[in-house]
């Protein structure tokens, strides 16, 4: 799990694949990932497309790309809602920058918890590595 976070820390922009209503896959690039009481969440807003895509099919991906290492990070995981203001809160402390945006219970604001994670560091060199979580 740690791993996980240091590796979305160190390249912040990461891209979230989800399925639309059509089955069509949908990507786009995401900033969030925090570690509270033990587990990752990502936020986003529930007004969004992505957060319906998620409530529909929580199944999700995302991955990127350290150019310094020459690898990249793919990690799968159920997407599971946490309407704790709490936890939102400690979100948001991660990326104060949200706070213009959202607020915790504001109706609007969600993080997701990453349950069941399958994750791997990947490269054109090396064989593809199996991360804890």
């Amino acid at each position: 799990m740690d791993e996980i976070l240091e590796y979305l820390k160190k390249n912040p922009t990461y891209y979230l694949a989800t399925v639309d209503a059509e089955g069509n896959p949908q990507v786009r690039p995401f900033g969030t990932i925090a570690k509270v009481n033990g587990a990752l969440y990502i936020q986003t807003g529930m007004v969004k497309d992505v957060y319906k895509q998620i409530a529909a099919h929580p199944r999700a991906a995302l991955c990127t790309f350290d150019h310094e290492a020459g690898t990249w990070l793919r990690v799968e995981a159920d997407l599971v809602p946490d309407d704790s203001t709490e936890t939102c809160d400690a979100v948001l402390n991660d990326y104060p920058n949200l706070r213009s945006m959202y607020t915790p219970g504001d109706g609007n604001c969600v993080v997701l918890r990453l349950d069941n994670i399958h994750a791997t560091v990947s490269s054109f060199t090396a064989p593809t590595r199996e991360i804890e979580a």
